[in-house]
């Protein structure tokens, strides 16, 4: 049994192939959004146009986009958060993180992706990247537990 590459723990032939090969239609926007994961994953790049709203598929680069695919190795899908999108709704956001290796690099692709409901099926519109949120660090008292989690106070552990 081959695994689905979105990260389901289900077989690909029950889990995104049936919606990827249009024996079956995505019940939700997440579900689409494993799909397009799986996808780039199995190099079904006509998919990813096709599930790609029609008002939001000006300049898109199929050759680049399969090329993109082939040349990757998908390392996995994290969704973070689903907004809407379900069943019975007419848009949704799905944030995930994509991994996936390029040219030996390890890359991660975060964004918010939007997917409308049109005429009773899900497609992609549009994504914007989501950048890391910024670190902030709170003052630290030298009788505070030290934040390495070592379980000592702060004076004696990082903050000597």
């Amino acid at each position: 049994m081959k695994k689905c590459p979105c990260g389901s723990n289900a077989a690909y032939d029950d889990c995104c192939r049936p919606i990827i090969s249009g024996s079956r239609a995505a019940e939700t926007a997440e579900q689409l959004m494993r799909a397009r994961y799986a996808a780039y994953a199995e190099v079904e790049t006509d998919f990813l146009f096709e599930s790609t709203h029609p008002g939001h598929r000006k300049g898109y680069d199929h050759d680049g986009t399969r090329e993109w695919a082939e040349k990757s190795e998908w390392l996995g899908l994290e969704i973070v958060e689903t907004r809407l999108g379900g069943a019975d709704e007419g848009t949704g956001e799905v944030e995930f993180v994509a991994r996936f290796r390029e040219k030996g690099a390890l890359r991660a692709h975060h964004e918010r992706a939007r997917f409308e409901r049109r005429d009773g099926r899900w497609y992609f519109t549009e994504g914007t990247m989501v950048n890391p949120r910024p670190i902030t660090v709170d003052k630290i008292g030298r009788n505070d537990p030290c934040p390495c989690g070592s379980g000592l106070k702060h004076k004696k552990c990082c903050g000597k």
